[in-house]
């Protein structure tokens, strides 16, 4: 007689010891790996840059998507092959702490003389600010490709079928077709009035694919198969839309010792944000609807156990920085 399978979703989750356990496993490598060898000081720089600081939204997403894709359920492939398992723990692992890099990395640029210009990120002085601006370019740059060397590691349990779909998901998220091209968006829109759909794109590329990659990541480490691979998809989507609309409303409300970066630096450099194109209330009441389609999507994963996601959701929405 098969197992009747168990309503996580009935049972509360401590999100707090979730993400302590979490975070510390990849505070813990990130430490190990990050500037490892790295000569002439760059090393340091890219410590900087990593470590001591931030969410950890990316790799948080991609752990909380491989668990609920190890939930099981008929829309999940399970996996009861131990070293296979292994394996992907391991890429889960590395997944996160390369996507985490990547963000890193886009920071560091997005806050030289020749972007954004900023001097404050995490709460304390930006990399070139600290390093000069030819380490804070170099640094970022090995930030970028040290990301995908941790998804390709030697002597490894990680398929090379799974280190690949890894490498595809994450340069798909970061390049010209994500972050990048939603970088080039942006620069390109100052003092420029654009369309609802026209900043919904643009933040979909900026900020939403590297936070929705985050996700597939995850669900590629575990396999995840058709509807709910779609489903987890759709939230991704959302959460990370929900993101910059949050983003662009502290960006008005709060100010820089709460975000740890210069508030207010939207509206000073004429940069269309969803507050200035739909006003404070309805941006607020936006927030809320993407949050409840991430809801929604996770409700039609088939997936058991999503709280962990369900949770990372409502933080996005909620927070105060």
């Amino acid at each position: 007689m098969s197992a009747v399978p168990m309503n996580f979703e009935s049972q509360p989750l401590d999100m707090n010891l979730w993400s302590q356990n979490h975070l510390a496993r990849v505070e813990q490598a990130l430490s190990q790996w990050v500037g490892d060898g790295a000569p002439a000081g760059l090393g340091d720089a890219m410590r900087y840059a990593v470590l001591d600081g931030g969410k950890r939204l990316r790799p948080l997403l991609v752990l909380a998507a491989y668990e609920a894709v190890c939930s099981g359920g008929p829309a999940s492939a399970v996996v009861d092959d131990a070293a296979l398992r292994a394996g992907l723990d391991e890429a889960a692992l590395r997944a996160a702490c390369a996507v985490e890099l990547i963000h890193a990395y886009s920071l560091v640029h997005d806050d030289m003389p020749c972007m954004d210009n900023d001097v404050l990120r995490r709460g304390k002085p930006t990399v070139h600010v600290q390093f000069g601006e030819a380490q804070a370019l170099l640094a970022g740059d090995a930030l970028q490709a040290f990301a995908f060397e941790l998804l390709t590691p030697d002597n490894t349990l990680i398929p090379a079928a799974t280190q690949a779909t890894l490498c595809r998901l994450l340069a798909r998220a970061a390049g010209s077709a994500g972050m990048a091209g939603g970088q080039a968006i942006d620069l390109a829109s100052v003092g420029v009035a654009l369309t609802e759909d026209q900043l919904r794109q643009m933040h979909r590329l900026k900020t939403g694919a590297l936070l929705q990659g985050s996700v597939l990541m995850g669900a590629a480490c575990g396999h995840a198969v058709g509807a709910a691979y779609q489903a987890l998809s759709d939230y991704g989507a959302a959460m990370g839309l929900a993101f910059q609309v949050v983003d662009d409303i502290l960006d008005v409300v709060a100010d820089s010792a709460t975000l740890g970066k210069t508030a207010g630096k939207d509206a000073a450099a004429d940069k269309p944000t969803y507050v200035s194109l739909l006003g404070l209330a309805r941006a607020q009441a936006y927030a809320q609807e993407l949050l409840a389609e991430a809801h929604a999507a996770l409700a039609r994963s088939g997936l058991p156990d999503s709280r962990a996601l369900a949770a990372l959701a409502d933080m996005v929405v909620r927070r105060s920085h």
